[in-house]
């Protein structure tokens, strides 16, 4: 017997009250219309907080994903996977999903989840494969990805949805000529330690030059390294920060650096390139499908931080370089990474698998004329 096409997606990922690149991808989504548009019901596997409250959020998770299987037997399974706990997290969600005999979309997210992979056991990654071969479509944020997904699993439906962002309106404020911003959790991975290395060598041809880095993680230890390279003047260490205040940093920043050793497409990036700002960032992940070294931004090698220096310092002496990139940057989220973009390819893809939109009332024609006039 042929099984009824879903008629609902359950979507799995972080609290979109959490902060961290799969919340930042979910939210755009929803503000772009996808939660209205299609029936859509999103479960919480993850929150900031103790462990206990994870636990607890993860158990309430599956709790509500269990009583949605009973109550929607055909569904779509949507799981948003990054690597480490969140994959491992997600394996009781996409077991149950495959108990309830729904089609799974493992959307991957992280810019670590090749090291996790190689890193892992045989038994470990034969479990890593088993869902990825199994899934009804991977999703990857770029290219790149998904080229290391076809080399690790047999599935062959792997589609690339690169992440998205609004167009950033442009702010009422002036660049200031030798601030450097750095959004992004403040952690070795990121390479801020390397960026403040490089901001040292920056501010000895450039005396004023300043750096911002907002995101939480290790402050203390990014602001005692700040001290010990004898730099602490010029850096300031604004740990988290709300969406209107990354913006304005955004807005007055003349160069935005993200020298990370592993990203998939980072929300930080797409957000200072919506922003016009110029950007330096690692050639990492699926950071070259996004950035061209010399036409909308600058590409460093991860680690590099002599190269890193010398970026950072070109952008702000030669500020009609600067300008020239930021120009096609914006341009570049324009033409391939806004919501509406991503939205749709989400919208094929939930099509092709078979689910339907919300359909939307037709106004009657007395109804209509009376809006109309």
């Amino acid at each position: 017997m042929a099984r009824r096409a879903p008629s609902r997606v359950v979507m799995v990922g972080t609290s979109l009250h959490t902060r961290g690149g799969i919340s930042a991808v979910v939210a755009s989504y929803r503000r772009a219309g996808l939660f209205t548009r299609w029936p859509i019901d999103y479960v919480e596997s993850h929150r900031d907080g103790s462990r206990l409250a994870k636990l607890a959020c993860a158990l309430r998770g599956l709790a509500r994903m269990a009583w949605l299987a009973l109550r929607h037997p055909n569904a779509l399974l949507h799981v948003h996977v990054a690597s480490r706990a969140s994959f491992w997290r997600k394996c009781a969600f996409m077991a149950l999903g495959r108990i309830a005999g729904w089609p799974i979309v493992f959307h991957l997210h992280g810019g670590g989840f090749a090291d996790f992979y190689d890193g892992e056991s045989p038994r470990a990654r034969r479990a890593i494969r088993f869902f990825l071969d199994r899934a009804a479509c991977i999703v990857t944020v770029s290219e790149r990805w998904s080229a290391w997904v076809r080399s690790v699993s047999a599935n062959p439906r792997v589609v690339c949805l690169p992440n998205a962002v609004a167009l950033a309106r442009p702010q009422p404020v002036r660049r200031e000529a030798a601030l450097i911003a750095f959004v992004g959790r403040c952690e070795q991975s990121k390479g801020v330690l390397e960026l403040i290395e490089a901001f040292a060598d920056v501010r000895q041809a450039i005396p004023g030059a300043r750096l911002e880095c907002a995101g939480d993680g290790d402050l203390e230890a990014v602001a005692d390294h700040a001290q010990v390279l004898g730099v602490a003047n010029g850096v300031r260490v604004l740990g988290w920060v709300d969406p209107g205040h990354r913006d304005r940093l955004l807005a007055r920043a003349a160069v935005f650096a993200l020298p990370s050793h592993a990203e998939g497409l980072p929300m930080s990036l797409l957000e200072a390139m919506a922003a016009g700002c110029p950007v330096v960032a690692a050639s990492c992940g699926g950071i070259p499908d996004l950035v061209v070294d010399g036409v909308n931004g600058l590409l460093v090698p991860p680690g590099d931080v002599d190269a890193l220096a010398r970026a950072l310092h070109r952008l702000l002496v030669d500020r009609g370089l600067a300008e020239r990139l930021a120009a096609e940057a914006r341009a570049t989220i324009a033409r391939r990474y806004t919501a509406e973009a991503a939205l749709e390819r989400l919208e094929q893809l939930y099509t092709g698998l078979g689910v339907r939109r919300i359909a939307v009332p037709t106004a009657s024609p007395v109804r209509r004329f009376q809006e109309i006039s």
